[in-house]
């Protein structure tokens, strides 16, 4: 649908990192959730009471259905640029309730 966006000082340039467990490879200064959906991930946590699967939907902050855990820490997946070596997972309900949120 889109072409990724490529460096053209460097155009073989990749950023890794990993969702729950997987290896994930995307251009440098890609959002979280941009990567996330280019390598096949269309939802990131699940709503608490009735399971529902949740995956972005603004793209810009304003809906949190995006969230992710990254390093103990629930962020937006959509407003988080992907740095080398991240390790993000499924955010976990109760993070939430213990108000672990960035």
């Amino acid at each position: 649908m889109f072409d990724p966006i490529v460096s053209k000082a460097n155009p073989n340039a990749q950023v890794h990192f990993t969702f729950d467990g997987e290896s994930i490879y995307t251009a440098p200064n890609t959002s979280v959730a941009a990567a996330l959906l280019a390598a096949g991930h269309t939802w990131f946590r699940q709503m608490p009471v009735s399971g529902q699967q949740r995956g972005p939907f603004c793209m810009m902050g304003a809906c949190f259905d995006c969230l992710v855990e990254i390093d103990g820490i629930t962020v937006q997946a959509c407003v988080t640029t992907v740095t080398e070596g991240l390790n993000v997972t499924c955010v976990s309900q109760m993070h939430l309730q213990e108000g672990k949120f960035k």
